[in-house]
């Protein structure tokens, strides 16, 4: 790998990963909606809305692989979500395929699976389960990196990210919080890895309260270094603040559950 595209490189979690990316690989392309101004000398920056084919087609000229932030990250109305994450991602892929790009990393989300109840631990082979509009654009994500590695011959990787930050902020962010660097080293084993052709993992760093199976993750190589134990008493007093959610703390979705629920509680995540 020495060429990598960042998409979504102005966001949150895209600047946190920016420093990691670029002190690895030779060279970053940095492709957002609006433009970024503070490059490294090894990183460069294209300007591309995902709904323009042409303009993601530039942004993936000489790259060897991608690492997909971009799009929508919350919840929102379906046709801002449809614009952003399903024909904004398929447009990404396409471009892709047709530059010759060898590897794709897609930003999924513990939201494609969110209605399991927080009893349950899951691995990936359990069918989806979305919480919220944005959460069935992951799932379709999922999908369409099935697809294009099957059928193209891309090798990809979906990362079903719990929380990204440098600490987990409150309970349930300690059973899916992934430390920047843990996210690097997952990113770093779906661009590098070479028995990679499809595979989903989840995006969490050494959560002892985890709900999720990883044991795809750890198959190819992942070794967590940071361990949400370690702030668990910080954590668990800013949860304490908090005002309890009947209907989302019940579900590993969280308040991407309960807004605009009316579903039947006896019957979901059942």
């Amino acid at each position: 790998m020495q060429q990598i595209l960042l998409t979504g490189a102005k966001g949150g979690v895209g600047t946190m990963l920016r420093p990691l990316l670029r002190g690895h690989y030779s060279t970053v392309v940095l492709s957002d909606r609006e433009p970024i101004e503070d490059l490294a000398p090894n990183e460069r920056f294209i300007r591309a809305e995902l709904t323009d084919p042409a303009a993601l087609a530039a942004a993936c000229e000489g790259i060897d692989g991608i690492v997909h932030l971009g799009g929508y990250s919350v919840e929102g109305p379906w046709e801002t979500i449809h614009s952003a994450n399903i024909v904004g991602l398929w447009n990404l892929y396409e471009a892709a395929r047709a530059a010759g790009v060898k590897r794709v990393i897609f930003a999924s989300s513990n939201h494609a699976m969110g209605f399991y109840k927080r009893r349950d631990r899951i691995g990936v082979d359990e069918p989806v389960r979305p919480d919220s509009r944005y959460g069935v654009s992951k799932a379709f994500g999922e999908a369409v990196g099935a697809f294009f590695a099957d059928k193209h011959g891309l090798r990809v990787m979906s990362i079903r990210i719990g929380n990204v930050g440098p600490k987990p902020l409150d309970k349930r962010r300690l059973s899916i919080w992934l430390h920047p660097d843990d996210l690097f080293q997952l990113c770093r084993i779906g661009l590098e890895h070479p028995d990679m052709h499809h595979a989903i993992v989840y995006g969490e760093s050494l959560n002892e309260r985890s709900w999720w199976d990883n044991r795809t993750a750890y198959r190819l190589g992942y070794a967590p270094e940071h361990r949400a134990e370690d702030y668990a008493e910080v954590a668990l007093r800013a949860q304490d603040e908090l005002p309890p959610d009947p209907i989302g703390d019940l579900f590993q979705g969280g308040t991407f559950c309960s807004m605009e629920y009316a579903g039947d509680l006896t019957r979901s995540g059942g």
